[in-house]
């Protein structure tokens, strides 16, 4: 930082939070640029951030703040990069910031593994009632449940001579879907169904290389309605934003198997909740497990999703690893140091697409 009461000539970057110490190393071992973070261990106030962004650089900032056209108005013209604190962007406005020539950077790639581990853990426990067997032992309820041999039992998330086939659909086949494949593989995947994006043509020969790369017996695109009826496991791994919204409907989940379960680890508007509160309840698919919910974090306890036995929610944690969110902090402080010294970043967002 400048000495107190003489204004400085370097550049200032203001961080919306305190993403750790080598984090902060990287920003600080840059004399020539002036750091401002919010000191708090809390969401950063919006009157000390539109305060202190005035003349900055460079911004680095978490999903949890609001970007808008006020923010940059604030910054003002020296702004030249934002770095977000997430691999997902469509929480900026994109728009707004191409008009104005702002570099983006996030933090992709860093995160596929722990995202693909939660992703199948979900499938894991919803597939076989966890929530609904911890629930009984949390309320002491375990004692006076009597014993039945279908007790408490759900659909195998594997192969064996009772059940010879596991087919994994997937809404989306980006590097989190990969990794989730490469984890089915040893539970004796034996087909891989994706639906991709409809712009882009289907390429039966990709799709068989990818399928080796992944070791997986075969991969193949096909059309959402032969997704929805042929998954035994359905994982929605795709962007949010308006082309997807609510792709996961009630036309959707009705195509589904009765012993079908649903993940979601991608965004929470990709899937109508309602919808999917309704097939629950009506018995259309076995099960759930989301890590991501419309609305979220305002979440209440009586919400329809959260109440239902066979769902399973988590507070968005996909990412929540010492490891991850550390990795995380580091590309987010590269990226924004990257932008503001006028260098590649070590992943920006090409937003003149």
């Amino acid at each position: 930082m400048a000495p107190r009461g003489r204004p400085s000539t370097h550049p200032k970057v203001v961080v919306t939070r305190n993403l750790g110490p080598e984090s902060l190393a990287i920003l600080g071992n840059h004399e020539d640029i002036d750091v401002v973070v919010w000191p708090k261990d809390s969401i950063c106030d919006r009157t000390w951030l539109l305060e202190n962004v005035r003349g900055a650089v460079g911004i680095l900032c978490t999903r949890t703040e609001t970007v808008d056209a006020e923010l940059l108005d604030a910054a003002g013209p020296s702004l030249k990069v934002l770095s977000t604190y997430s691999a997902g962007y469509e929480h900026l406005p994109l728009a707004e910031m191409r008009r104005r020539k702002i570099r983006l950077g996030h933090t992709p790639d860093v995160l596929t593994e722990a995202v693909a581990d939660i992703a199948l853990m979900l499938a894991l426990m919803a597939s076989r009632s966890a929530g609904e067997a911890a629930a009984a032992v949390r309320s002491g309820d375990w004692p006076a449940r009597p014993w039945s041999p279908f007790l408490l039992c759900g659909p195998q998330l594997s192969t064996s001579s009772a059940r010879p086939s596991l087919i994994a659909g997937f809404i989306g086949l980006g590097r989190i879907a990969q990794a989730t494949v490469r984890r089915l593989v040893p539970f004796g995947l034996t087909e891989c169904l994706y639906a991709g994006n409809p712009r882009t043509p289907a390429d039966t020969a990709a799709d068989a290389a990818l399928a080796r790369a992944l070791g997986a017996p075969s991969v193949r695109r096909v059309a959402l309605p032969e997704l929805a009826a042929r998954s035994d496991v359905l994982f929605v791994l795709a962007p949010g934003g308006r082309a997807t919204h609510h792709i996961v409907d009630a036309a959707f989940l009705r195509r589904m198997k009765r012993t079908a379960v649903l993940v979601n680890a991608a965004r929470g508007t990709l899937v109508d909740s309602v919808a999917l509160a309704h097939a629950l309840r009506e018995r259309w698919i076995w099960g759930a497990g989301l890590d991501v919910l419309e609305g979220e974090p305002a979440v209440p306890a009586d919400h329809p999703l959260v109440r239902e036995p066979r769902c399973i929610v988590l507070p968005h944690v996909g990412t929540a690893t010492m490891e991850t969110r550390q990795a995380m902090a580091v590309l987010a402080a590269e990226n924004v140091v990257a932008g503001v010294v006028g260098e590649s970043m070590p992943a920006e967002v090409n937003l003149a697409q």
